[in-house]
């Protein structure tokens, strides 16, 4: 579907923004690829692996803050990856109003822009934390969530959709809890917040797989969540350091002990198929379960719940060797 397509991805330069570019130059011949973020510097450092003189790509400076370029950034775009967004969460808790202003009224922006400018399809990245939010960033992502599900219901007769991906921590990232323990090993003492926390985990290509998986079958209105395991974080140190002492510090503000992705409340508007859960919309127009059901999924029971520690698939200490190996050997400065 993405052969002859301009697609456009916000927060395109990020972890995220840059493996998603590479896969779709891999896998597909669209017309036009724009990236679409803040950075210059990272633009540019972009521009040296994918120079325009040799890929059908463009670098867009901008701000999802700013509507009105965001309508020139969306002319002539058929579909738009939305991955920009304020993600730390002692950040957002500490710049509280930025946090919104990114997140939310960012979504708000990008949908007027893509309506305006007749995008066909928008998909937005969302996180676990949007489940029950406990943190300023999970309750920014939920609002925004909110935003794109509720955007389909200001089309009209139009042709925008929008859909939401919601999935956990990306294991092995620069900001995960991987390379923290591989610097602190060298002390001998890895801080944990708490033995029992559990967290959703999947690798950086399986979320881009996903999302692109998403925005072919979408029909607007979903919320879309991948079944994926969950990790201990003691097994976390133990494959890192299995002789290091362990210094348990206590949940920090913000933190959950277990994650969730799909809340009770959600499970009567809730669907399931063999790899991922589709939320439904609660509107009026929507096809109520009939269209999904027909595809093989099945209605979740009542008081069904999607959360880290009741898990089905769990990480085990040599998966997560593996996932170390292979973030030391793509940032060698760990080993």
């Amino acid at each position: 579907m993405f052969n002859g397509k301009t697609i456009l991805i916000t927060g395109g330069t990020g972890s995220f923004g840059k493996q998603i570019v590479k896969t779709i130059f891999e896998r597909y011949k669209p017309k036009k690829l724009i990236v679409f973020s803040r950075d210059e510097l990272k633009q540019f450092e972009m521009s040296q692996t994918y120079p325009d003189s040799r890929y059908n790509i463009r670098y867009f400076i901008g701000d999802v803050r700013e509507e009105a370029r965001l309508e020139d950034a969306f002319r002539n775009v058929d579909y738009v990856i939305h991955a920009a967004a304020l993600k730390q969460v002692p950040a957002c808790e500490y710049n509280p109003f930025e946090a919104v202003k990114t997140n939310v009224i960012g979504a708000q922006n990008i949908i007027r822009a893509a309506i305006k400018q007749n995008v066909k399809k928008v998909i937005a990245l969302s996180t676990d934390k949007a489940a029950n939010p406990v943190n300023l960033y999970g309750a920014t992502k939920l609002c925004s969530d909110k935003l794109f599900v509720a955007g389909n219901s200001m089309t009209g007769d139009l042709v925008t959709k929008f859909s939401v991906v919601r999935y956990g921590n990306v294991i092995g990232s620069r900001g995960s809890v991987i390379p923290f323990f591989l610097k602190k090993r060298k002390e001998g003492v890895l801080p944990v917040t708490d033995k029992r926390m559990s967290r959703f985990s999947i690798t950086l290509q399986a979320g881009v797989d996903f999302v692109l998986d998403c925005l072919e079958r979408m029909h607007g209105g979903e919320v879309f969540v991948p079944k994926i395991p969950s990790y201990k974080l003691l097994d976390v140190a133990k494959a890192i350091a299995p002789d290091a002492q362990i210094d348990e510090i206590g949940i920090r503000p913000g933190e959950k002990l277990h994650e969730l992705m799909i809340p009770e409340d959600d499970a009567r508007h809730t669907i399931e198929f063999k790899d991922h859960y589709v939320i439904q919309p609660d509107f009026i127009w929507w096809t109520k379960k009939t269209h999904l059901i027909e595809k093989g999924g099945t209605l979740c029971p009542d008081g069904f719940s999607y959360k880290s520690d009741t898990n089905s698939e769990w990480l085990s200490i040599d998966d997560i060797k593996g996932f170390v190996k292979d973030f030391q050997t793509e940032h060698p400065e760990y080993k």
